[in-house]
């Protein structure tokens, strides 16, 4: 099968008895074979075993360099995004005690389709991008969403060679069916209505 990011030819990477991801020769994405997505009704129970307190200091710590990049890069007169915020928007709730407005959307938590009939300043994007189908059109519609000068500030676990897949924690979510590389991002900046990008250890941020 060709890429689900870039199109590109993929090869086999790593299989298990119940798992099977390919890697891609282009962007070096590693994604999961299809045929072991898990249903959509498993996926939403997946994602409210988060449970995700927006009290907790622990959630909060780990937003923090998300929320800490929108308090530096915007002020409260900028509007925002949080796609994908799940059953607790923690960053925008984090932003919210510092007097910003932000929009949330969820595809099953808060499906509010409205919200992307805007454009916003800054998108956040935080732990979402590894459960993409489809992160070729689902990079290019939050590009769109963006205003020019906007930013997309982006958590997730990028792999590297360097890391052992069979132990790396990240695969073992069933949900997570797209694991990006460096070069996977910066195809991303060049192709998908970006034109900037920075990629630090808890924090990806692109540019419009």
């Amino acid at each position: 099968m060709n890429c689900i990011l870039c199109e590109g030819p993929t090869k086999k990477f790593w299989k298990s008895k119940n798992r099977e991801f390919v890697e891609c020769s282009n962007c070096g994405g590693i994604q999961l074979l299809p045929k072991f997505y898990v249903s959509k009704i498993a996926e939403e129970a997946r994602y409210l075993t988060h449970n995700n307190d927006v009290e907790d200091s622990r959630y909060q710590d780990f937003v923090n360099p998300i929320t800490s990049r929108v308090l530096k890069d915007f002020s409260t007169k900028h509007k925002g995004l949080d796609y994908g915020c799940g059953t607790g928007p923690v960053a925008t709730t984090e932003l919210e005690k510092e007097g910003y407005t932000v929009a949330l959307y969820d595809p099953y938590f808060h499906p509010n389709t409205e919200v992307l009939k805007a454009k916003y300043d800054f998108i956040i994007c935080c732990e979402v991008m590894e459960h993409f189908y489809e992160p070729k059109r689902e990079f290019s519609e939050l590009a769109a969403l963006l205003h020019l000068g906007g930013k997309l500030y982006c958590k997730t676990s990028i792999y590297s060679a360097e890391i052992n897949f069979d132990h790396w924690y990240y695969k073992n979510d069933a949900t997570h069916v797209f694991f990006y590389t460096a070069k996977s991002l910066e195809w991303i900046k060049d192709n998908l209505g970006f034109s900037a990008l920075e990629i630090h250890p808890k924090v990806i941020v692109f540019g419009k």
